[in-house]
């Protein structure tokens, strides 16, 4: 008998039309004035580079609270320093990734992760897809090269994302290489040299053989250029919302709201910082974070970035002011002492422990214990273990 193969079906999303503006006109409103407000103190503020860098760790902590995992933002400090005390989770892990792409999306430029080369490199791609490239020549769009900044990155993640570049002769070229080392590698490790040879397969216990990456994917870019004569803020929470529908990749709920947060930026609304939508929606409560309907779910993420935009504002102030109180006994010290640098670094970590102090300055951990003594940082973890410090 002959066997019919029926293709899944993925949800989609669909842009309400007309829009509900009775329902999300007020917290668009919110939402738009908190942006803008906190972005403005950021403009001109002494600790951004050091907002930014703690930010970065409370969000990917947030991430996996919002899927019911407990990651403890010391442990992930730790883990991101190489000095675990145990041996690290699967959560921590995950947790991680999610700090490797805040960081490396904050130090490319604002309209990086939103083109082709961005979403390939974040997929964790060599290079663009064939359907990828053939959308981009449609749109009459050009990819970007990677910038100093993308590389800049690549250095301080520790994993290095390849995209492909403008020049097609390059790419080309490149492309080449990458399949005459790919053919080298499988030669080596004995496998068939046919040129059908498919890519490593993914294991079916994990992955869902049937997800059609790049057809969810073609249709999530479908709805983010939709977005383009929308308000940025309402746009990112389209974006946000999208994603979580059409879920384009396998595991990676979290990069919907961070590629909604790139896109603020984008859109010159957030030009200062990356938004905290995880932190943000960790914000709302459980029961109200997934409506039934569909204005509901737009309302409940531009409150979402409201929110991240209030608690941003909220810590940059509580940091500005231990830094000011803590900059105070630095007066009198001599030109060479290492407590400037010390409180530089400790606004840019939720906590910081002797090793990382030492390994920073490149001091002894003795001599960084008698730093904090005299700088008189606060003990954050009370763990026996060990000790580390922070400004809360």
């Amino acid at each position: 008998m002959p066997i019919k193969v029926i293709k899944t079906l993925h949800s989609g999303y669909q842009i309400p039309d007309p829009l509900p503006w009775a329902a999300i006109a007020g917290p668009l409103a919110a939402a738009e004035d908190a942006l803008a407000r906190l972005d403005e103190r950021l403009a001109k503020s002494p600790i951004r580079d050091g907002w930014m860098a703690r930010t970065h760790f409370t969000d990917a902590c947030a991430s996996l609270w919002l899927e019911g995992e407990l990651v403890h933002l010391d442990d992930l400090v730790l883990h991101d320093a190489g000095m675990d005390i145990r041996a690290p989770t699967h959560e921590l892990t995950r947790a991680h990734a999610v700090l490797r792409t805040r960081r490396r999306i904050a130090a490319a430029k604002p309209d990086w992760a939103l083109s082709a080369a961005g979403l390939a490199g974040l997929r964790g791609r060599g290079g663009q897809g064939d359907r990828e490239a053939e959308r981009v020549n449609r749109n009459g769009e050009e990819d970007k090269a990677r910038g100093p900044e993308d590389e800049d990155s690549d250095a301080d993640t520790g994993e290095a994302f390849r995209v492909a570049p403008t020049d097609d002769r390059l790419a080309d070229v490149f492309a080449a290489m990458d399949a005459a080392i790919a053919h080298a590698d499988r030669t080596l490790a004995g496998e068939t040299n046919s040129r059908r040879q498919p890519q490593p397969e993914r294991d079916p216990l994990v992955y869902d053989l049937d997800w059609d990456e790049d057809e969810r994917l073609d249709a999530w870019r479908t709805v983010v250029d939709q977005t383009r004569n929308l308000p940025p803020t309402l746009a990112s929470a389209i974006t946000a919302e999208a994603w979580a529908a059409i879920e384009p990749l396998q595991h990676t709920p979290w990069l919907g709201r961070l590629l909604g947060a790139s896109l603020l930026r984008e859109r010159g609304k957030a030009r200062m910082h990356l938004p905290c939508l995880h932190e943000g929606l960790k914000a709302i409560p459980r029961e109200r974070r997934r409506p039934a309907d569909r204005a509901e779910r737009l309302a409940v993420q531009l409150e979402a970035i409201a929110a991240a935009a209030a608690a941003g504002l909220k810590d940059h102030d509580r940091w500005l002011t231990a830094r000011t109180l803590l900059a105070r006994k630095l007066d009198g010290r001599r030109s060479t002492s290492s407590l400037p640098a010390l409180l530089d670094y400790v606004l840019t970590r939720p906590i910081v422990s002797a090793g990382m102090i030492a390994e920073e300055l490149e001091i002894t951990p003795r001599a960084a214990q008698d730093l904090v003594g005299k700088l008189g940082l606060r003990e954050a973890t009370g763990r026996g273990r060990y000790r580390a410090w922070g400004v809360v």
